[in-house]
């Protein structure tokens, strides 16, 4: 398993003002992905991530932090096994662009896991 950090998705009532507030402050370079979503990365490009608007949150305010992992089957196995759990089982992104799962820590934190696409 790789443990990086990759990914980050934060909740923003105003994404602009979001948006400008990390630019202005850490120097993210901030981008519009091709599903229109704002997104960010970070000043050594090793940290991605969006912020996500009230009408896409599903009812969760959550800041959700995205671990890459080789394989999120086995890291779900490890998770379980450890006293977490998973809440959103392995998910294809598209067609062919890698895998995501949610899971809770003993502590309750929600936490994200990203295959890369190839890994499965």
């Amino acid at each position: 398993m790789h443990g990086k950090i990759c990914y980050i998705e934060m909740p923003a009532a105003d994404v602009p003002a979001s948006a400008k507030f990390y630019a202005d402050i850490f120097g993210w370079k901030v981008r519009r992905r091709g599903d229109g979503a704002t997104a960010f990365d970070d000043t050594t490009g090793g940290v991605s991530g969006t912020w996500v608007p009230p009408e896409w949150q599903g009812g969760s305010t959550d800041m959700v932090t995205y671990i890459m992992v080789d394989s999120i089957t086995d890291a779900e196995r490890a998770i379980a096994a450890a006293g977490g759990q998973v809440t959103t089982p392995r998910t294809p992104i598209g067609s062919g662009g890698g895998a995501f799962a949610i899971f809770t820590d003993p502590a309750g934190n929600r936490l994200g896991l990203y295959e890369e696409p190839g890994r499965a």
